[in-house]
């Protein structure tokens, strides 16, 4: 499994529709800050067929270290969350081997 960087996605692009590889920077990089800035307003970005963006509340909660065996408070706290959308599920499905993992050996969609 490979890692892709936004540079990768930029070349891949800019061959594809051929454009000039500053201007499919600038887009890409425009649209990241778009989602980035909807987040941080608390809406959600939904992409048909891809997924869903959303903000959560986490409460606080009360959690055990595993080294000491003590209690810790997590504070309350908002995160990001992604849920796939169909079409990038079914592609999760299909890359699943036969014993329930994926290539590299992981049981999820994201590792």
């Amino acid at each position: 499994m490979a890692t892709i960087t936004k540079q990768d996605l930029v070349d891949r692009i800019s061959d594809q529709l051929s454009c000039r590889k500053l201007d499919t920077r600038k887009i890409m990089q425009r649209f990241l800050e778009e989602i980035t800035e909807e987040l941080a307003k608390r809406n959600r970005l939904e992409f048909r067929e891809f997924g869903v963006f959303e903000i959560k509340y986490r409460a606080p909660r009360k959690a055990r270290n595993p080294q000491t065996g003590d209690t810790v408070d997590v504070p309350a706290r908002e995160v990001v969350l992604f849920k796939p959308g169909r079409k990038l599920k079914e592609l999760a499905e299909r890359t699943v081997s036969k014993n329930g993992r994926h290539e590299n050996g992981s049981t999820s969609l994201t590792g």
